[in-house]
């Protein structure tokens, strides 16, 4: 775990700069004070400043949903959060009235912003856990989508004897499209490119 050591004239004070440099709340966080402050002789000679020890608890379920509400309140976008944790994993359904604005075109914000995310829960963290957001089911409904395009593609390139190459796609809709396929024994998948215009190639086996 992540722990930090500051001094300063009086405990407040120097828990308050291990706050600062961990970019965490109070709650978030283990205090050890492993020194009183003391004035010494005439307030001067022999004084002693506080020292603690500051440990950061890891519970990224709570970080993760005060971070995602404090960019839907900055963005006035009123949403209910809930999530949930699996292994090492972060399943976070955003629900809330218009919130298209939070996806983009074919996903491109909501990617962005699980971007942010995975990086700002995983700082100074030890354990790192994945973070995957939806928004109002849209990645499932988008991964349905896909395996029938997976499908429909696969045929066509079968059907025409020649390679099927399809849009750029993030890692997590090419595995989708591989998935889809691979139980196929008429057609291959592979991808070819550099992020983020990566893309997946369907071609009949010859």
């Amino acid at each position: 775990m992540k722990v930090v050591e500051k001094v300063a004239k009086s405990i407040d004070e120097a828990i308050e700069l291990g706050l600062q440099e961990l970019g965490v709340l109070r709650d978030e966080v283990i205090i050890e004070v492993t020194a009183e402050p003391s004035k010494g002789l005439f307030g001067l000679i022999g004084s002693r400043p506080a020292k603690v020890r500051l440990t950061l608890k890891d519970d990224p379920v709570r970080r993760t949903d005060r971070l995602l509400q404090s960019i839907f309140k900055c963005m006035d976008i009123p949403v209910e959060v809930n999530i949930k944790e699996q292994d090492q994993m972060l399943n976070v359904a955003i629900e809330g009235p218009d919130l298209g604005v939070l996806i983009g075109r074919r996903g491109e914000t909501l990617d962005s912003l699980q971007y942010l995310v995975n990086l700002a829960i995983n700082k100074n963290q030890e354990q790192r856990r994945k973070v995957i957001l939806d928004v109002e089911g849209y990645r499932h409904r988008r991964e349905e989508t896909l395996q029938k395009l997976a499908t429909r593609l696969a045929d066509k390139a079968k059907q025409r004897g020649r390679s099927v190459v399809l849009e750029p796609m993030n890692s997590q809709e090419r595995r989708v499209i591989h998935t889809a396929l691979q139980g196929r024994d008429d057609i291959y998948t592979f991808s070819e490119g550099e992020e983020p215009f990566r893309k997946i190639i369907i071609s009949p086996k010859k």
